[in-house]
């Protein structure tokens, strides 16, 4: 028992003895910091050896600080990536929408030199006209017609002639309120006289049908009509006004023993383009009862 008491106060000193050794250089190494720090401060002693110290820790900061700067540079570049996509679709999304209005530029700039046209083409008309827009289309090629935007209401009537600024383009067979069908010149019902330009004969232009031209009928093999011929409206019937284009003759065959020749027209009209095109009432539409009636036989003119 008396040893054990004696060893054990012997290790109690000793942790006393270290106990108050590490306390007292806490204390030191304190008071030691606090005098350089205000010495620093007040005099500025350490600079030169903060300055090489910083040197020498340099290369430590630079380590401990590569994980979040490496960190910000991938978030950055994340970002970046992100704006440049975004932007990108921004991008596409602008381009697409100045070519579409683009496009609608181009059609409108079309529609106004077709207009142009028209309004410059019927200086040369006779009579009252009136711009129509095209609607439909049908596809027939046998019988093709096309719809307009314009009707009774407007004065449209059937036979009423239609044309586009290069051309005649067929003429009115059916008449609604707000709309008018109308018969273009390539179909096989269409018949339109003609006169050549170049030495003035005169024949019928009929639609070709499937071959979207037309052909001149009952001309004899004999007449002098050469490709390359133009030919305009001859006014005879009083439905189309005299001297407006119908086509131009594209060849011409002569056929042994046949006693007319074949003979195809180009159309002059842009039947498959023209979007606008010209209700026409010509001046001698008016005359046109009175020479029917001239015409028909004595006792049809009396009932």
């Amino acid at each position: 028992m008396a040893i054990s008491f004696l060893g054990s106060r012997k290790i109690n000193k000793q942790l006393f003895a270290k106990g108050s050794f590490l306390g007292a250089r806490f204390f030191f190494f304190l008071l030691l910091s606090l005098v350089v720090m205000i010495s620093d401060y007040r005099f500025h002693y350490f600079h030169k050896v903060k300055s090489a110290l910083s040197v020498v820790v340099l290369p430590v900061q630079e380590l401990v600080s590569w994980p979040a700067k490496s960190f910000h540079w991938v978030d950055s570049r994340v970002k970046s990536r992100h704006a440049l996509l975004d932007q990108n679709n921004a991008l596409k999304q602008q381009l697409l929408l100045l070519q579409v209005k683009t496009q609608k530029i181009i059609a409108l700039e079309n529609e106004n030199a077709q207009l142009r046209a028209l309004l410059s083409s019927s200086t040369h008309l006779d009579g009252k006209v009136l711009v129509a827009q095209l609607l439909a289309v049908n596809v027939n090629p046998l019988d093709p017609q096309i719809v307009l935007d314009k009707g009774r209401g407007r004065g449209a009537y059937i036979g009423q002639p239609v044309f586009d600024a290069t051309g005649v383009m067929g003429q009115v067979v059916e008449v609604g309120p707000y709309t008018s069908r109308v018969l273009l010149a390539t179909s096989n019902r269409s018949a339109i006289p003609v006169q050549d330009v170049r030495n003035n004969v005169r024949a019928i232009a009929v639609g070709a049908g499937y071959t979207g031209d037309m052909q001149l009928v009952h001309v004899p093999d004999t007449v002098d009509i050469k490709p390359g011929d133009k030919l305009v409206t001859s006014g005879l019937g009083l439905r189309f006004p005299i001297g407006y284009p119908v086509g131009v003759v594209q060849s011409v065959k002569h056929i042994v023993g046949e006693r007319f020749a074949r003979i195809e027209v180009i159309p002059s009209a842009h039947l498959n383009s023209s979007r606008q095109v010209l209700l026409v009432w010509p001046e001698q539409s008016k005359l046109a009862k009175q020479v029917r009636a001239m015409l028909a036989p004595p006792h049809e003119a009396h009932t």
